[in-house]
């Protein structure tokens, strides 16, 4: 950029003045008992007491704006052309704001706008940063600066968007860099510097506890879940560091230790994130996620001290949606004076607690027991990523059979060939017909502690592929750890598919055992631990190493938008000791313990769709199919629309990076992206560093590969495990979270009620409704869009980077998503196609790329941000 611009003598003449606008927002205080829902405020809602005006708002209120930032705001320009005697840019003068502009196109919600004019020498060159210093006592957030007319060059953007706090809080001066695109090795060498010591103070010395303004990107592990000086209960194993515990890296806050064990770190309520990482101060999602801090802090004590009788039918099930359930008063004086509650529960100034009718209940009332929509939800709920081609018989255990004895499955092909439909079991393997859902490993070295608090059993399901492209289920394994030792292996019975009488009760259990397993898995690995907690390294090492500069930091930064920050608030509200995971999930205190022991059969190249598709036997290479794939399951839609996704995003990526780097030699030579990998690799996951699957990222297909993986599981990865939580688990009959006691032995009164009253049997079993209500509360908030949520597709800034060349493939990348989204609507409207809708009549939406705010069952954000 600055190469291609002669610089000519006498074109700055001094005394010429050079204007620019600076576009900043003031600081909202997001305190979760006073939040309300996001709207424009101006910058006095947002200064509060420090400036006790709202700007644009009030005609005087701008006169008050303007007097108070034209001298606390100053800007220094830094010559991106011109260097002074140590070979850096020049930095220019101290420059203040000056008037506040009331009105100016594009201007955001709740965005201010002030002129400011900076004077020129001769030879400062063309600016390439500036330095910004804040002298008021309370923060801002910067959102742009723009630089007009620079002689013989034009407009200069700076897109920041970051929070500045008083000079003082800060060791080295805030510096923001010229919209432009530069390997290290390309850098203007007036920019080197600073370019260098700005990674330097994100990385920061590792040392001490970061306080609320600290940039400052570094590791840690999951050692502040629990909480020893509370009590016993509430201490939890410190995840990550270890063989027994692996686990990827957490931001660290460097609270101190608890007393009673030095290597766990104290909680908090209040979590440090870099600063920069905090959700946006109208953002609004903080009207959500601060929702479930209510929940946490308000809800969770109040609904799990028992207040609630049991669900007695399904009907009263229903209920929460159709007339809503009357709360005590003591419970509705706590819930009515939190709006965000009031808004996600709609009292309607009554003492009634009603929640919105889930989707999985639209159209039919039953048709969630089917065992066809029992399948169906293995392809396209909100975990269809388990499910594997059946490729060994019968279903073998990577358990240590030193310590687990043989956890072999005990289903036989009797067992399945009853149900058959006249294919013979050797065919129907062969055929590739026959599909497992496996959940034995995961939770059998769990489940005697587990059973202590709850009662449930590890599952494996048998399924068959019939004609007409749907699932049938032929058979539940339901095991139990043998009663004389884990060393004698399981103790397991199986069930079969049943319409009539009591065998049909325990049917409808064994499948509700198996959604139980699911709907656990599904929340702690495929949703927690293999979106949220995997994604966190790759966002430190990124700021650690590639500056904005970079074209990769570029490429990532929108996929990382909020997930620090959301991370964060699940370690202290979600995940944590006796937090709402454990209180509503079935492994209690040992939820995250297991996603640990899952943990350590992460792969990251799996973690691409083709490959996961390829892994678990659901595809093969074929470069005739769509995609280069072919599918065994054609009737897939969580795998027909998502390898429409993916390709559409590695192509973008291909596109994008095949502009910066065109040999494998530029790759290895990135000084930046070589320590960005190394980092993600041996800190971020250092547990698995050793691990032989890691690339090296020595070519440019590697490099596409690895981006493409990273942004594929930070949008549409997470989108097809998150917003479709309430669709289907609003339902608690449908996507039971826990179960309370096992199959009832015959000649037991229990056992008597499942002929007698199947209902009320099967309610007995599963989540209990004070339980329940703090699932749908919390899954209502995950499963929702904010107002101004950024889509695959979209940026927050169209000045996101100068290069029209990577502007252009961008814009090629949203037309494609735009055809995609035609190609999904099309499908779902295709009768013949019976697992996009199923039973239940719910089109798979959730790949959709766009959506509006709500609880719309569809839409890939950027990034995880809820």
């Amino acid at each position: 950029m600055f190469s291609s611009v002669p610089v000519v003598g006498g074109l700055f003449n001094k005394g010429h003045r050079v204007k620019g606008t600076v576009v900043l927002m003031g600081k909202n205080v997001l305190d979760f008992n006073e939040i309300t829902a996001a709207a424009g405020g101006g910058i006095g809602g947002a200064l509060g007491g420090a400036l006790n005006v709202v700007t644009g708002a009030l005609g005087s209120a701008v006169d008050g704006a303007t007097a108070i930032f034209s001298r606390n705001i100053a800007l220094q320009l830094i010559s991106g052309t011109k260097t002074d005697g140590h070979g850096n840019g020049k930095v220019g003068k101290q420059t203040y704001l000056e008037k506040h502009l009331p009105t100016l196109p594009n201007l955001g919600a709740a965005q201010d706008a002030f002129d400011i004019f900076f004077e020129w020498d001769d030879d400062f060159g063309i600016p390439g940063a500036f330095y910004i210093k804040n002298f008021m006592s309370v923060e801002f957030f910067l959102v742009s600066v723009t630089l007009e007319d620079i002689p013989n060059h034009g407009s200069i953007h700076f897109d920041c968007n970051s929070w500045i706090y008083n000079a003082k809080n800060y060791k080295s001066d805030r510096i923001f860099f010229i919209n432009q695109t530069y390997l290290p090795s390309e850098t203007p060498a007036a920019l080197v510097k600073y370019r260098e010591e700005e990674l330097k103070t994100l990385r920061g010395d590792g040392k001490g506890e970061r306080k609320e303004w600290d940039r400052i990107y570094d590791y840690d592990v999951y050692n502040d879940l629990g909480n020893p000086d509370k009590d016993a209960k509430n201490a939890r194993p410190v995840l990550g560091g270890s063989s027994t515990h692996p686990y990827p890296r957490r931001g660290r806050t460097g609270r101190k230790a608890t007393r009673k064990d030095p290597k766990s770190e104290t909680p908090s309520s209040s979590v440090y994130v870099p600063r920069d990482e905090n959700f946006g101060h109208l953002k609004s999602s903080d009207f959500l996620t601060y929702g479930i801090k209510s929940i946490s802090q308000t809800l969770l004590p109040t609904f799990t001290s028992k207040i609630f009788s049991e669900f007695n039918s399904f009907d009263e099930v229903r209920g929460l949606y159709d007339g809503g359930i009357r709360l005590p008063t003591d419970v509705f004086s706590k819930i009515s004076p939190l709006p965000v509650l009031k808004e996600i529960f709609r009292t309607d100034g009554e003492q009634v607690l009603k929640f919105p009718p889930p989707k999985v209940i639209n159209v039919s009332k039953s048709a969630w027991m089917t065992d066809e929509e029992f399948g169906r939800e293995m392809l396209s709920g909100v975990n269809p990523c388990v499910i594997r081609r059946l490729q060994e018989f019968p279903p073998q255990s990577t358990l240590d059979a030193a310590v687990y004895g043989d956890q072999a499955s005990t289903i036989t092909k009797e067992h399945l060939e009853v149900n058959l439909e006249g294919v013979t079991f050797e065919k129907a393997l062969s055929g590739q017909r026959l599909f497992l859902l496996d959940y034995h490993d995961a939770f059998i070295p769990f489940l005697r502690k587990i059973n202590e608090i709850a009662k449930s059993y590890a599952t494996r399901t048998i399924l068959f592929l019939k004609d007409d492209g749907t699932l049938k289920p032929l058979a539940i394994e339901l095991s139990l750890p043998h009663p004389d030792g884990d060393q004698f292996g399981a103790d397991s019975k199986v069930i079969l598919p049943a319409t009539e009488g009591v065998e049909s009760t325990i049917w409808l259990l064994a499948k509700a055992y198996v959604v139980v397993n699911d709907s656990c898995y599904h929340q702690l690995m495929s949703h927690w631990l293999n979106t949220h907690a995997a994604m966190e390294p790759f966002i430190i090492a990124t700021n650690r190493h590639l500056s904005v500069l970079h074209p990769i930091y570029k490429l990532l930064y929108p996929h990382y938008r909020d997930t620090m920050n959301i991370n964060a608030l699940a370690r202290s509200s979600l995940i944590n000791a006796s937090g709402i995971i454990e209180q509503t999930f079935l492994p209690g205190p040992y939820s995250v313990e297991i996603s640990s022991a899952v943990y350590k059969n992460w792969v990251f190249p799996d973690q691409a769709l083709p490959a996961d598709l390829i892994k678990r036997g659901l595809a093969s290479e074929d470069p005739s199919s769509p995609h280069g794939l072919r599918l065994v399951i054609e009737d897939y839609p969580y795998a027909v629309d998502g390898l429409e996704i993916w390709d559409a995003i590695k192509t973008w990526v291909r596109d994008y990076v095949s502009l910066y780097y065109t040999t494998n030699e530029a790759v290895q030579k990135d000084s930046e992206l070589q320590a960005w990998w190394k980092d993600v690799v041996e800190k971020g996951h250092a547990d698995l560093k050793d691990k032989l699957w890691w690339p090296k990222l020595q070519t440019v297909d590697e490099l596409i590969q690895s981006s493409s993986t990273i942004i594929w599981i930070g949008s549409a990865l997470h989108a097809a495990v998150n917003f479709g939580q309430y669709p289907y688990g609003g339902y608690i009959l449908n996507r039971p979270t826990l179960s309370r006691r096992l199959i009832p032995e015959k000649g037991t009164p229990e056992y008597d009620e499942l002929g007698t009253n199947p209902q009320k049997a099967y309610l007995r079993t599963i989540t209990a409704k004070s339980e329940a209500l703090v699932d749908l509360s919390v899954i209502e908030i995950l499963s929702r869009h904010a107002s101004d949520e950024i889509y695959l597709g979209q940026r927050d800034n169209p000045n996101w980077t100068s290069d029209t060349r990577a502007l252009q493939a961008f814009q090629k990348f949203g037309t494609k998503l735009a055809e995609i989204e035609n190609n999904i609507t099309r499908r779902n409207n295709d009768s013949s196609q019976r697992n996009r809708t199923g039973p239940v009549q719910l089109p798979y939406t959730l790949l959709l790329p766009t959506s509006k705010e709500g609880l719309t069952f569809r839409g890939i954000p950027n990034s995880i941000s809820i």
